[in-house]
């Protein structure tokens, strides 16, 4: 069986340094530009090649995430910004864009890519394509089914990383504009809004049917207990998500994972109790799902009453008055703790407490307590515990005692020669000497205890002694400063070579394409007969209205775990499509935003690009002319122009033909069809620019 990777999320230094102590194998992190956690801390450059140096020192590998989309005019400084961290020896790069990949892959031919959940990898043949294209890794889909999985491990060579942990997106990663068209901050830049954390009401017929306001809101993955069947089929990374999360929220979910992954490697079995869980209720919780991937229920998968932590009860109020609250309690409670009361939705930092009419520290189950209140609040509401002081003190000091990598020394001290050292970390070995030759001793010989002593001062470098071996007979003299001195000169040397660097290799980019006419062509997207006019390409979404039609081309879901086999040109929204299927043309949802990602469809055989909803018309002339001065060559580019633009797709079903109602009254259409919901702009796309005159071939009208 084998023991896979366990992957933890570093927004800072800190949360680092926390996912180090609780026994991670890699972690992945951010720099200050291209990650799709914007607004986490990240890192600046130095501050990566510190964390890089860290790691590599405690055997742990570095992943950076450059896991957005890159705009035309940013591509010289990203390829700079890879060539940077290629030199810092990071272990490997998570990337979204598919222009990007290929560039670095060819540019830099030694440094590992992953593909990040955010490409959209969701099926076989999405995976065999990143496998053609040179990756090393694939993190698949969070809503990939665990036997799909297994089939794309067993069909392909590529590694598998795996989310197990933490929040989640309710529209599939890299699939969902809603943030981005609707308030200017892309997801696929990293600057989501998290629409999906917003209040809303759902519509049917004019009447509002919901009774909770966060109908899309996720509740946070959890598979703690279903961890095993990962291991079973032989995942790879099995990956935490929290680059935004406090440290001891990084410390304790990791340990979680690497007791549970540990105990079922070594014993069989998942060794995680209630407390466990409680633990972990305690620190961050929205309510738990184990996901798609463990075939969650549609109607477990959210939790509709609120977007932020749950917290723990604690205990529900008994009485209100004089500005003072009497809270019964089913749980402990301290001087320190955050609590939230429901209902009023009040949430405070307990500051004073008291028991009987006297001020306490501690509470505990059944205790009758008082606390300062200003806001009224209602009987019988329910008190929950949102930050346990206790809890995160002793997580702090868990991290503080760090990680200590175990070695072996092994000394020879003789009359008239030099010291020996070796030390062995069971991978490793150094043997150092002494500069001084060691005498006999005139006065006080130096003592075995004396000598390992002072071997063991390791202070705050990562190591500590395991065993000592010394052969010495007691009789010499040795300065406390040779012991110092050799001992520092062997962990040097077994710094460097636990430190390792990545060979860098930097080459020409290139690519075939193909050239194209310059034509000006229209093409229209429908689902229904009645809004057919005739055009240079028309696509349709079901199979009836295919057959009604002379020549329509077939537009396929964006989102397919198994491909048929098609034969006719199809419109395509994925990569696994590209992969298998020829006379295509690709759509939006492929998110086209750069000149190589053309280039690259090109090169695969798509005869049509459609570029990304989210360009505006200088970034599509630039991509145009790029094109143009680069490849000598003219691509077939198509854009929508107009239609009510789908900003989400999602494997969680609302009711079919409802509408979600913002807090801003703007309404948007829910359509349920091959078992995914997709939600459609409130408001309708209306593009008008000179752009055949840019190099655009084909404008789309899409009706559907």
């Amino acid at each position: 069986m084998k023991k896979p990777e366990l992957l933890a999320p570093a927004g800072n230094m800190e949360s680092l340094k926390a996912a180090i102590a609780a026994g991670c194998d890699a972690i992945y992190l951010s720099g200050k530009k291209y990650g799709a956690r914007a607004f986490a801390n990240n890192f600046n450059n130095e501050e990566l090649e510190e964390a890089i140096k860290l790691c590599h020192l405690y055997g742990i590998k570095v992943y950076i995430t450059v896991n957005t989309l890159i705009y035309e005019d940013e591509v010289e400084s990203f390829l700079k910004y890879i060539e940077l961290v290629h030199k810092m020896n990071v272990d490997a790069v998570i990337m979204q864009d598919l222009g990007m990949m290929d560039l670095v892959r060819k540019t830099y031919p030694n440094l590992e890519i992953h593909a990040s959940t955010q490409a959209h990898i969701h099926n076989l043949e999405g995976t065999q394509l990143m496998e053609q294209m040179g990756l090393s890794r694939v993190v698949l889909a969070r809503e990939a089914p665990i036997e799909l999985i297994k089939e794309i491990k067993e069909k392909t060579d590529i590694e598998l990383e795996i989310f197990v942990h933490g929040a989640l997106c309710l529209s599939y990663s890299g699939q969902c504009l809603m943030s981005s068209l609707i308030g200017g901050r892309s997801g696929n830049r990293g600057s989501c809004a998290q629409c999906c954390r917003q209040p809303y009401d759902l519509i049917k017929d004019n009447k509002r049917i919901n009774k909770e306001k966060y109908l899309l809101s996720t509740k946070d993955l959890n598979t703690l207990y279903n961890i095993d069947k990962l291991i079973d089929i032989g995942v790879d990374s099995i990956k935490i998500e929290g680059r935004m999360k406090r440290p001891e929220y990084v410390y304790l979910v990791v340990s979680m994972y690497r007791k549970a992954i540990d105990t079922y490697i070594n014993k069989g079995y998942i060794d995680i109790t209630d407390d466990d869980i409680k633990e972990i209720k305690e620190i961050f919780n929205r309510q738990f799902t184990k996901g798609f991937i463990f075939h969650e229920e549609n109607d477990k998968f959210t939790n509709p009453y609120r977007p932020n932590h749950m917290g723990i009860e604690i205990g529900k109020i008994i009485d209100y008055k004089n500005n003072k609250v009497t809270i019964k309690l089913s749980d402990e409670l301290n001087i320190g703790d955050g609590i939230r009361i429901l209902g009023n939705d009040i949430g405070l930092t307990v500051s004073t407490m008291f028991k009987n009419n006297k001020k306490v520290e501690s509470a505990y189950k059944q205790d009758l307590i008082t606390i300062p209140l200003k806001d009224r609040v209602e009987k019988n509401s329910k008190v929950v515990k949102t930050t346990d002081i206790k809890q995160l003190k002793s997580i702090d000091d868990l991290i503080k005692k760090g990680r200590k990598i175990d070695i072996v020394m092994n000394v020879i001290v003789k009359e008239n020669e030099l010291l020996q050292l070796s030390i062995s970390d069971g991978i490793n070995k150094v043997n150092v000497t002494s500069e001084q030759v060691i005498e006999k001793a005139l006065n006080q010989p130096t003592t075995k205890d004396d000598i390992i002593k002072q071997l063991c001062k390791l202070g705050n470098t990562i190591y500590q002694v395991q065993d000592i071996i010394l052969d010495y007979n007691d009789k010499l003299f040795i300065p406390v400063k040779v012991l110092n001195e050799i001992r520092r000169m062997a962990i040097d040397e077994l710094n460097q070579k636990r430190l390792y660097s990545i060979p860098f290799t930097k080459n020409v980019y290139s690519i075939d394409v193909p050239n194209f006419k310059v034509v000006e062509k229209k093409s229209l997207l429908i689902s229904d007969i009645k809004d057919y006019e005739v055009c240079d390409e028309v696509y349709v979404d079901n199979i009836d209205l295919f057959n009604q039609l002379d020549n329509p081309t077939l537009k396929l879901e964006r989102v397919l775990e198994h491909l048929p086999d098609y034969h006719q040109r199809l419109l395509v929204g994925e990569l696994g499509s590209v992969y298998k299927y020829q006379n295509i043309v690709t759509d939006f949802s492929l998110n086209v935003t750069n000149s190589y990602t053309v280039a690259l469809l090109h090169s695969l055989g798509v005869d049509k690009v459609t570029l990304s909803y989210e360009l505006n018309d200088s970034q599509i002339k630039n991509i145009i002319d790029n094109y143009h001065n680069r490849y000598h060559k003219h691509p077939n580019l198509e854009l929508i122009i107009q239609g009510y633009e789908e900003v989400m797709i999602s494997k969680y079903k609302l009711p079919n033909d409802t509408y979600l109602v913002d807090k801003f009254h703007n309404k948007y259409r829910i359509v349920v069809k091959n078992n995914l919901m997709h939600i459609y702009n409130y408001k309708l796309r209306n593009m008008n620019s000179n752009y055949y005159q840019m190099g655009i071939n084909w404008l789309r009208i899409n009706k559907d």
